[in-house]
């Protein structure tokens, strides 16, 4: 009997929980490598049962990729969301220092995304993975920016872009955040009170963003697209001179030229439209002889029977 509970003692030692440990776990890797995932996830929860009463330093590193391990196979390996979410949260949860938290963040933010649409869940993962300073900063960074660009914080993308800029000035993600940070800026332009300075205003921070990128990236291939982006200010300026000109900029190296001619040909029209020869020629629409009922708004304010033909909604 005393042998028994000597051996027993032996077992639950720290040293054998941690040799256990990583017995199950070298197997749940071998199931993976064979295509056995359910078996793999058997032999993960093994490990992490004995290592249950292990609270050494040593143990909470077998614990991290355990569950790491248990989570990436539901996700990885199984596709079952809901599952490797709850993993990799019970991760973070119990080993929240770990390098494998950080790694769980980033994929559990995605998952939050993609699948549950909690934008704001995701964001609470990166900007704390972004808090332990990780090697992919710069990326999580745009990531944060272009999550509040989709939940139409325009003023809190501006800002996270404008922070990648200033934190990160060397890194690739550089241009695609002016980028971000110039439509966030137009898009805060369109939804301000027609009239008001707020629109001037952000429509001429957007576009020195845009400037900015164009002059600092000229061979990003964003490039041309802030130019034909820089065009669509002028053109909602009033300005549409000015925007067939940048438009006609954007040709020499857009990747959708016809997009950019339809452009150019709807400003084109506009401008003819308001030209004191084609207002003279309206004359005849007071010929009630002639009259009939507009085709559609852009007709009914006063463009021309071709121009609500071929209008495209702009």
């Amino acid at each position: 009997m005393r042998r028994m509970m000597l051996l027993l003692a032996l077992a639950l030692a720290p040293g054998c929980s941690r040799d256990g440990a990583t017995d199950h776990m070298q197997r749940a890797r071998d199931a993976i490598f064979e295509k056995r995932p359910d078996e793999a996830l058997v032999e993960y929860r093994k490990a992490l049962d004995t290592l249950r009463l292990d609270d050494s330093a040593q143990a909470q590193v077998l614990k991290a990729r355990a569950l790491k391990g248990a989570a990436d196979v539901y996700w990885l390996e199984l596709r079952k969301v809901k599952e490797a979410v709850s993993v990799y949260k019970e991760l973070i949860a119990q080993c929240p220092e770990s390098p494998e938290a950080l790694e769980g963040r980033v994929v559990l933010a995605e998952l939050l995304r993609v699948h549950f649409r909690d934008l704001r869940g995701a964001i609470d993962q990166l900007t704390a993975a972004l808090a332990r300073n990780p090697p992919q900063g710069a990326e999580l960074h745009y990531q944060v920016a272009k999550l509040y660009f989709e939940l139409q914080d325009y003023q809190q993308c501006v800002l996270e872009s404008r922070k990648l800029v200033e934190r990160f000035a060397t890194s690739v993600f550089v241009d695609d955040a002016l980028y971000l940070q110039a439509q966030a800026l137009h898009m805060q332009a369109l939804k301000a009170e027609p009239g008001s300075p707020e629109v001037q205003r952000f429509r001429q921070e957007s576009s020195r963003t845009y400037a900015d990128l164009i002059t600092r990236f000229p061979d990003s291939e964003l490039a041309p697209h802030a130019v034909f982006e820089t065009g669509k200010l002028k053109a909602e300026a009033g300005d549409n001179e000015k925007a067939i000109e940048t438009w006609v900029q954007a040709l020499k190296n857009h990747p959708e030229p016809a997009m950019v001619q339809d452009a150019i040909a709807r400003a084109r029209r506009r401008i003819a439209a308001t030209t004191p020869e084609e207002i003279g020629s309206r004359t005849t629409a007071f010929d009630r002889s002639q009259a009939r009922p507009p085709r559609n708004s852009v007709e009914a304010v006063g463009g021309s029977a071709e121009e609500a033909a071929r209008d495209h909604g702009d």
